[in-house]
């Protein structure tokens, strides 16, 4: 299968399946109980702002209004958290977990340090978001819509490691022939913000919710200056600008104006195929995979009534973006999306891996 038959497979499906309707949830309350919402990264990064901006909408929508409190496992990428996601089991519905494209990375190029199955679980939300990648002021001059004038400078950016969603920058900045030094091991892209704010980084990424909760202020103030998102893709499966950010140029097009830099062959193949499967649906909610029909139908339920708000596109698109919500069937079509890639597109990023960072997986 071909990269762009793959994509615009996905999102021809992910789209019919965004229309279907939630099922009629059973009779389950919730009054009176705390729902734990387990992210498995620190407070400071985008999936904390995602879930945080859904968590009060959920309790809301929720019979009983629940109280859903946001929790942080940070670790190994979001790698410990997902493996002690695997080990629970349904209790009273009151336990939901938090993953995102650093979670479906490592599962996609079988890590060993992987012991979750996304199979095993049950999806009730999933959303797609964006990124941003920005640099400080000074390098940020030299920016004219090519990496051109930036290939000179030596980059510091602090990243989860290569092998979670910080994979899509990091082939990025070397397909443009940049010389960015990744400094591993932060709990959470908020984490990399930090860097970059205290100086100690001087180029950074952050997904949408991220950017717009703690790096548009440093554009703001002059500190920061936006270089590309990874763009959005179209219902050809082609890559067009992110909707959240419709004036900032996508890698594409910053690739294309780059000298040495291909928007086709290997390396766009495979950069393409794991930008699809972590950014189009970059976070989902899933609940244990023995938890009763009835109470997914709940979440499902209410998680549509989240959606179908008055006031849902306006608030949203100021906290997490501008991006689909997938809910009952349509998350289940979009969990396939994001846990699914080419093999070619796997075996070249494995051996970028092992020849840039020494990371061998198989």
């Amino acid at each position: 299968m071909t990269i762009s038959n793959f994509t615009r497979r996905a999102v021809v499906g992910l789209i019919a399946a965004a229309g279907l309707a939630a099922p009629v949830a059973a009779e389950v309350d919730f009054s009176g109980k705390t729902i734990e919402w387990v992210i498995p990264f620190s407070e400071t990064g985008g999936s904390a702002k995602w879930a945080n901006f859904f968590a009060p909408l959920l309790s809301e929508a929720l019979p009983g209004q629940p109280t859903v409190v946001v929790k942080f496992m940070p670790g190994a990428g979001s790698t410990k958290g997902a493996n002690w996601f695997q080990e629970q089991e349904h209790d009273d519905g009151t336990l939901l977990f938090g993953t995102s494209g650093s979670t479906q990375f490592p599962y996609l190029l079988s890590d060993p340090r992987v012991r979750y199955e996304y199979n095993d679980w049950i999806p009730v939300m999933a959303s797609g978001t964006g990124g941003v990648a920005y640099l400080n002021a000074e390098d940020g001059a030299k920016f004219d819509g090519s990496a051109n004038a930036l290939k000179d400078t030596s980059f510091i950016y602090g990243s989860q490691g290569a092998t979670r969603l910080d994979l899509v920058p990091l082939l990025a900045w070397q397909m443009l022939g940049m010389d960015v030094e990744p400094v591993f091991g932060i709990k959470g892209r908020g984490d990399g913000r930090l860097m970059f704010e205290r100086g100690e980084a001087n180029i950074d990424y952050q997904t949408s919710s991220g950017f717009l909760g703690g790096s548009a202020p440093l554009v703001e103030a002059g500190q920061a200056v936006p270089m590309m998102t990874w763009g959005a893709l179209d219902a050809d499966g082609n890559i067009v600008r992110d909707p959240t950010f419709p004036d900032i140029p996508t890698f594409k097009e910053v690739c294309e104006a780059t000298d040495g830099c291909e928007t086709s062959g290997e390396a766009w193949d495979a950069w393409k195929a794991f930008f699809v499967a972590g950014f189009p649906v970059q976070k989902l909610a899933f609940l244990p995979g023995d938890t009763p029909q009835d109470v997914v139908d709940t979440y499902t339920a209410a998680f549509q009534a989240v959606t179908e708000r008055a006031d849902f596109a306006d608030i949203s698109s100021k906290r997490v973006g501008k991006y689909p919500v997938f809910v009952g069937d349509g998350s289940k079509a979009a969990l396939q999306t994001a846990t699914s890639v080419d093999d070619n597109a796997k075996q070249y990023v494995l051996n970028w891996l092992k020849d840039s960072y020494g990371v061998e997986l198989n």
